[in-house]
């Protein structure tokens, strides 16, 4: 499906060499000021080629509003959006004429369809996301106009490299901090590391995973509903429909398991505005349901798929021989990713925020 959310339903199109990619968005409230300048910072944040960190593919992905709005503002109408490719090279890809390449979904859309898209990845690039990102904007100016719901993403972990002390950034971080780093974990020591082991990846025509940490402030309670239809389970289906996504956790998450509940219950007290939780562990998610707490959750990332290094594998059919993949491929997705998990935060949230508002 190309599609998600029902209330406020986001469609994308596009593979990674055709000519545009874009969406459409369904259900935006009317009277919203929105122009391509509100959108176009989020997808200047995910487009390639930023440093030696990504892909040298150059790619500006300018976004043209199409529809929906008049005079910068919201009909309620369905908004459509267009980003053209510009720097397309679908002669990179010709050694996929005879291998599928390993770990990517080559293989599989193949054996689904019987046909898959003869350049990139076809719906499965991560091209496909740019649509979700300009869609996901126009969320998040809803959110902070009408809430002041705030939604700030960071790297929190590169390989081994990992980020401590990440719930004392939580109050307080803002997207601008972080990109001030080019890896986008916002601390200067741990940037370093990860920028070194990013390179070296990237030396050896190799590839490195990560993760993405996220945190949603402001978000009032009572978002959620049971039983299928939870907060988390929502968020997770959000992300891990992202490219690349191998794992999801939800405030103290896998690491919560270890403690007894004496040490890991969320215990009460009264504030300013009635209970709030002492600590965390639950991610502002109780039950299902957001309880006003700050909501926080950890994206995982695996090491991209697409490798310069050959590698001894299979033809499709069925032959030994050895891969050395072509073409322009991040040697490490997760600074990118950022945007992107802050997008389908927001729209998961203002799918909630809707029926929440009747």
């Amino acid at each position: 499906m190309s599609s998600f959310g029902t209330l406020f339903k986001v469609t994308t199109y596009g593979e990674s060499h055709c000519k545009s990619v874009g969406c459409i968005v369904e259900n935006v409230p009317p009277g919203l000021d929105i122009t391509e300048a509100d959108i176009q910072p989020q997808l200047s944040r995910r487009r390639p080629g930023q440093s030696d960190l990504t892909t040298a593919r150059d790619e500006k992905d300018r976004v043209e509003i199409q529809s929906g709005t008049e005079f910068g503002v919201t009909l309620g109408t369905p908004i459509g959006m267009v980003i053209k490719n510009q720097d397309q090279r679908p002669h990179d890809y010709s050694e996929m004429d005879d291998y599928p390449r390993p770990s990517h979904a080559d293989l599989t859309y193949l054996l689904k369809y019987g046909v898959k898209a003869s350049s990139g990845g076809g719906r499965s690039s991560a091209r496909e996301t740019i649509g979700r990102v300009a869609a996901g904007a126009i969320a998040e100016k809803y959110l902070y106009q009408a809430f002041g719901i705030e939604i700030v993403g960071f790297v929190s972990s590169v390989g081994t490299v990992h980020l401590e002390n990440v719930t004392d950034l939580l109050n307080t971080l803002s997207r601008v901090q972080v990109d001030q780093y080019p890896t986008r974990c916002p601390d200067t020591c741990t940037s370093e590391k990860m920028t070194r082991r990013i390179l070296e990846a990237k030396a050896n025509q190799d590839s490195i995973g990560g993760t993405v940490t996220c945190v949603i402030r402001n978000a009032p309670s009572g978002l959620g509903e049971p039983c299928f239809d939870k907060l988390e389970a929502k968020l997770a289906h959000a992300m891990l429909s992202i490219p690349a996504t191998k794992a999801f956790e939800i405030g103290s998450g896998f690491g919560g398991c270890q403690f007894p509940g004496s040490q890991h219950n969320d215990v009460y007290q009264m504030g300013e505005k009635g209970l709030t939780t002492f600590t965390n562990n639950s991610g502002g998610v109780q039950g299902g349901i957001s309880n006003g707490e700050h909501i926080y959750f950890k994206v995982g990332f695996k090491s991209p798929a697409t490798i310069g290094l050959a590698q001894k594998t299979a033809s499709y059919a069925g032959v030994q021989g050895e891969l050395k993949a072509k073409g322009r491929h991040d040697p490490c997705v997760v600074p990118r990713a950022v945007p992107i998990v802050e997008a389908m935060a927001a729209m998961v949230i203002m799918e909630y925020v809707i029926f929440w508002l009747g």
